[in-house]
């Protein structure tokens, strides 16, 4: 009978172990997931950057959900048979049977209708912007992005059909807005009045070298001497010399402003295929663009994300910082669009075993 004994706690021991393999997946699953998400993330909005320029509809899906399910099945069998000595029929035998699945349940949704039109249509709201200034974005490469024009200072912009050259006043104020985010004494916050909260920048400069900062920046905009707090709306013009006026873009038109950044093949231009916008030298000097995609036969092992369109392979360079935090900045952008309403989100079911 020993034989028995042993078969028997092997098996006790093979359905010990494999009681639970939940706690084992998280740390895979979770971080092999938001890297493939991450991932994807980064080659879609490249994708739709491409299909801008080449005046195709961007098409954005959203992974709403992921589910994971595991389940292991085990069997084993122990069954004997004993006979008094010199019979030959004893016998002894053990079987076991396994199975084991994964099944990940992934739900993409598609941005279509009103989701469509708040994400990439409406304009980004002013508060989300300054926010991002006061949480240490720099000011002038939000400013440079986000912004169509402040107190009628107007932005640069490269989009087929309405572009613009940008005033040289825009460039100085971005400047002056960097010196004196740098120095720590300009700021907003969240003022209640009788119409509701309203966001007001102050200027408390110490420094001469804030001091000096801050008064160019109320010569640019128009601003009264005698200010220490303004208010900021939403508009194109202000209405007093105590109003500071920005009239952000959307996320559509800051695509539309970044796909003219990207180098397409010189064919495609000359064929007519895709939009070639027209910078002088001063205009690059002044605004220089802040992405650089590249294109070839082949895209680097190394790049920092890549896509193949249109037979092209096209990327970005992982050593280029300055496009590496434009493309971030871009997708990070959706999530200050006004929300959607509220929808009930689909409902997935999961077999217990």
């Amino acid at each position: 009978m020993r034989p028995n004994v042993g078969i028997l706690c092997s098996s006790v021991l093979f359905l010990g172990g494999c009681s639970s393999i939940g706690p084992q997946t998280i740390s895979r699953d979770r971080f092999e997931y938001v890297s493939a998400i991450s991932d994807s993330w980064k080659r879609q909005v490249l994708l739709n950057l491409l299909k801008i320029r080449y005046a195709d509809a961007p098409v954005f899906m959203d992974v709403s959900s992921v589910i994971s399910s595991y389940s292991l099945e085990s069997e084993v069998s122990v069954y004997d048979q004993y006979s008094p000595p010199g019979r030959g029929d004893t016998t002894v035998g053990a079987g076991a049977t396994g199975r084991y699945t994964d099944k990940p349940t992934i739900t993409y949704q598609p941005l279509s209708g009103d989701r469509f039109a708040k994400s990439l249509m409406a304009p980004i709201p002013v508060t989300g912007i300054l926010f991002l200034i006061q949480a240490g974005y720099p000011a002038d490469q939000v400013m440079r992005i986000c912004v169509n024009r402040i107190n009628g200072l107007e932005n640069a912009y490269s989009g087929p059909g309405n572009p613009h050259v940008g005033n040289p006043k825009f460039r100085e104020l971005l400047t002056a807005l960097r010196e004196s985010q740098a120095t720590g004494e300009t700021g907003f916050r969240i003022r209640t009045t009788k119409d509701g909260p309203a966001v007001v920048m102050f200027m408390q400069p110490a420094t001469d070298a804030a001091i000096a900062s801050n008064t160019r920046i109320r010569e640019l905009l128009g601003l009264t001497a005698a200010g220490r707090e303004f208010s900021v709306l939403y508009g194109s013009n202000p209405e007093s010399d105590t109003e500071i006026a920005i009239l952000s873009r959307s996320i559509l038109q800051i695509m539309v402003d970044l796909s003219g950044c990207i180098d397409v093949p010189e064919s495609d231009v000359a064929e007519g295929r895709v939009y070639s916008p027209q910078r002088s030298t001063e205009q690059v000097q002044l605004f220089p663009p802040l992405l650089a995609v590249h294109h070839g036969s082949a895209a680097p092992p190394d790049a920092y994300t890549s896509i193949r369109y249109r037979n092209e392979h096209f990327w970005i360079d992982d050593r280029d910082q300055r496009s590496k935090i434009t493309l971030s900045f871009l997708m990070l952008a959706f999530s200050l669009t006004e929300g959607a309403p509220n929808q009930a989100a689909p409902v997935v079911t999961v077999p217990a075993r």
